[in-house]
């Protein structure tokens, strides 16, 4: 099937040839489709798959047609106010940011025009940008609701309201910033919620978002890209650091990606990794915007060999021909798992994603073999095998999973308490 058979016009068309898109993708394919019917839609596929294009393009060609205001004043002065008509809502900075290159780059020879909003830069810019006049605007819910508060955005005539990666903004505690939009924003209105993963809490919650929402899911649920091989080494904890610079070192790898769990691990395993002889930098949200875009920038330019991250990161870094992703630390949130080594194995493209597990991990190692569905052979890395003299620790309840159970909680009026605390 061709984009022309899905019913796209003629200038998407030809920015399509340009950018050489050849053939849609089975995410593209199904939901381009039902959203130019103005269907709600629930669609879940796995990373890069094309889950941008697959509402954007449509969400440009229904902007197209002249909103219900437009025709009522079809004939007063040209100096009409543009009023935003849809709204695409991100968790984090790095994914708004994807996404508007995406709107930009679809929308080049349409006459609309897009504004983008994130935290952790000032505010002037995007208030002026979106004074001009937006037809679409990308953002974060908490940068959004300080331009609704200044009187720079109003939503009363959105049309379409998009959530991308809804089931990574209800673990992010979101809610809170979610229901205070949703008051803003019209009734009558297209919703689209697009993810890798869906919990039953998503699922759940889309009940109170959408009306009669199609369903589309592109493979098995919670899986991992096909091309991407998943190797689990057995390693004792105070041995992993010295075992990730030895593998990166030793194979001679570059632009590898690595994932810990607190931002002041991924500082610290940064520090101590280019005493080891490797570049590394690391990025989470404590570090300015500016920060985390010098520092992505020179990993994708290949300046920096390695890049720390904590989740924060995992959803909307799109690095071209990223091969290597090392799970230093196993995520606390299973599905966490199947993002971060989704950015390797894009677009059809081979990857290896390595996790380094302690015996104190394998509880969530479980948790990631029971949603997944896969049963991960572990072995041993020669030369750093785990001291099996060791006595096992405990794991013990973490916080932080106490405080997203709650989140999922009060996302669904399950706790009885309507306040949810955003965390970073």
């Amino acid at each position: 099937m061709s984009f022309l058979e899905l019913g796209l016009v003629e200038p998407l068309i030809n920015t399509l040839r340009d950018l050489e898109y050849k053939v849609p993708t089975p995410i593209q394919v199904q939901a381009i489709p039902v959203i130019l019917g103005s269907h709600d839609l629930l669609a879940r596929a796995q990373t890069g798959t094309g889950k941008t294009a697959a509402f954007t393009l449509p969400l440009l060609q229904l902007l197209m047609q002249p909103s219900q205001q437009d025709t009522a004043t079809s004939t007063t002065s040209a100096l009409i106010e543009k009023n935003i008509r849809a709204l695409i809502l991100t968790p984090t900075r790095e994914l708004a940011q994807q996404v508007h290159k995406s709107v930009e780059r679809y929308s080049r020879d349409l006459p609309l025009v897009s504004a983008l909003a994130y935290g952790g830069v000032s505010l002037n810019p995007q208030i002026a940008a979106i004074e001009k006049g937006v037809d679409i605007i990308v953002a974060t819910p908490g940068r959004l609701l300080d331009l609704v508060s200044k009187g720079t955005v109003k939503l009363d005539e959105i049309e379409c309201l998009v959530f991308d990666e809804a089931d990574r903004m209800l673990d992010m505690g979101f809610m809170g910033e979610i229901n205070r939009i949703l008051k803003r924003v019209p009734t009558q209105r297209q919703t689209l919620l697009f993810s890798a993963t869906f919990s039953d809490e998503i699922y759940a919650l889309s009940k109170t978002l959408t009306s009669s929402p199609k369903i589309i899911e592109i493979g098995e649920k919670n899986t991992a890209a096909t091309e991407v091989e998943q190797v689990i080494y057995n390693v004792d904890a105070d041995k992993k650091r010295e075992l990730l610079s030895y593998m990166i070192g030793s194979k001679n790898w570059h632009q590898v990606l690595v994932f810990t769990r607190t931002k002041q691990g991924a500082d610290l395993l940064a520090k101590e990794m280019t005493k080891d002889g490797v570049k590394t930098k690391a990025i989470h949200g404590d570090k300015s915007q500016g920060a985390r875009e010098k520092e992505l920038q020179e990993f994708k330019d290949g300046n920096t060999r390695a890049l720390v991250a904590t989740d924060v990161a995992a959803r909307g870094l799109d690095i071209e021909q990223l091969n290597y992703v090392v799970n230093f630390e196993l995520p606390y949130n299973a599905e966490d798992y199947i993002h971060r080594i989704g950015r390797t194995g894009r677009a059809g493209q081979k990857g290896l994603a390595i996790s380094l597990v302690s015996s104190d991990e394998n509880y969530l190692l479980e948790e990631i073999e029971a949603i997944t569905d896969i049963k991960f052979m572990q072995q041993w890395y020669p030369g750093f095998e785990p001291d099996l003299n060791k006595p096992e620790k405990r794991p013990r309840k973490h916080s932080k999973g106490a405080q997203k159970k709650r989140a999922r909680e009060r996302a669904l009026d399950k706790s009885g308490s309507g306040r949810v605390t955003k965390r970073k």
